[in-house]
């Protein structure tokens, strides 16, 4: 079978398009013949082994886990003897980020634990499902994590890629005031995904508005502390989901330097995967209350090159790696 591998740090040309022995399910996992999987920003931290504190966990000097990739949708073509709950035929989608085992959603198999799986919706196409996992939960738990009312202020930065196209849906689910920012090529986008106001940043400052914010969910940490303290409510809070080193290392170890008992709340996301969140948001986009939005697709063996565009950060919602012709 082909897959991706990266065996050392770096940019998109360390991926490698290799071939694999095709793996056998042990007992309580199931072989997924994958159809497509998507890129995240997830994997171009894990690519470049940045920020560089997450080496302690993915390897210092290589990484520890050399399969790419994190979400995958496709079908069962093989069961393990504990296996109850899938069968072969089965569609499904997955995060195999979550400790099971290693990454390796883009290539044609992998064998995935049956406590990652959740049923695709025969309303979504293989691709739809594999821009879901790792995005959409990231967005759900980035919300709950800033307890999220209907009828708030909130103001999502990065409003256009993966977590933040999902992030506009469901906070405008939830019932908030949606204030979006982006790029001026992306302002209908964000628009047509349900933003009360769109704000592009080529134009305008956000941090020397007068208007004031429940919550900011900053899907890329793009600015400091202090500017996202300028906009929040005396009791507003701030989650930050991905950014630079410098603007992560500001959240873990200063966000307390910033953050009131009964004042404002500054605290990073950590997502974990959860079948529980997969299966809510997945349910959410069967009954049209949220769609995926798809940038681009590329077949496996030009991953590098899809991984070249998520660097450049135009990417327009999600881009997919289709792993089966």
């Amino acid at each position: 079978m082909k897959a991706i591998l990266f065996k050392n740090y770096g940019g998109p040309e360390v991926l490698e398009y290799t071939d694999l022995t095709k793996p056998a399910p042990k007992s309580d996992e199931v072989l997924v013949k994958i159809h497509a999987a998507s890129l995240n920003a997830a994997d171009w931290h894990i690519m470049r082994g940045k920020p560089y504190f997450m080496r302690l966990t993915f390897g210092l000097f290589k990484p520890k886990y050399n399969r790419f990739g994190c979400d995958l949708a496709g079908e069962i073509e093989a069961v393990g003897k504990k296996v109850t709950d899938f069968e072969v035929g089965d569609a499904v989608l997955a995060d195999v980020t979550g400790g099971f085992q290693g990454f390796g959603a883009c290539s044609e198999y992998l064998c995935v634990n049956q406590n990652a799986l959740v049923r695709k919706p025969e309303s979504m196409t293989f691709e739809e499902a594999a821009a879901v996992p790792l995005a959409a939960v990231s967005a759900l738990q980035g919300l709950r994590k800033g307890q999220l009312k209907p009828g708030e202020r909130i103001l999502i930065v990065g409003a256009s890629g993966g977590v933040g196209t999902y992030a506009v849906q469901l906070a405008k689910a939830i019932g908030a005031h949606v204030t979006a920012v982006c790029s001026t090529a992306k302002v209908d986008l964000v628009r047509s995904l349900g933003a009360d106001e769109v704000i592009d940043y080529k134009q305008h400052d956000f941090t020397l508005l007068p208007e004031k914010y429940d919550f900011v969910f900053a899907v890329n940490g793009s600015r400091s502390l202090t500017d996202y303290k300028k906009v929040l409510t005396p009791k507003g809070r701030y989650v930050m989901c991905g950014g630079s080193n410098r603007q992560i290392f500001e959240v873990l170890f200063f966000g307390w330097m910033y953050t009131s008992k009964n004042g404002q709340q500054m605290s990073p996301l950590i997502a974990k995967s959860s079948k529980e969140d997969l299966k809510y948001v997945t349910d959410l986009v069967e009954q049209r209350k949220v769609k995926p939005v798809i940038d681009r697709m590329y077949p496996l063996e030009e991953t590098a090159e899809a991984m070249q565009y998520l660097e450049e950060g135009h990417v327009r919602g999600k881009i997919i790696i289709r792993c089966t012709k």
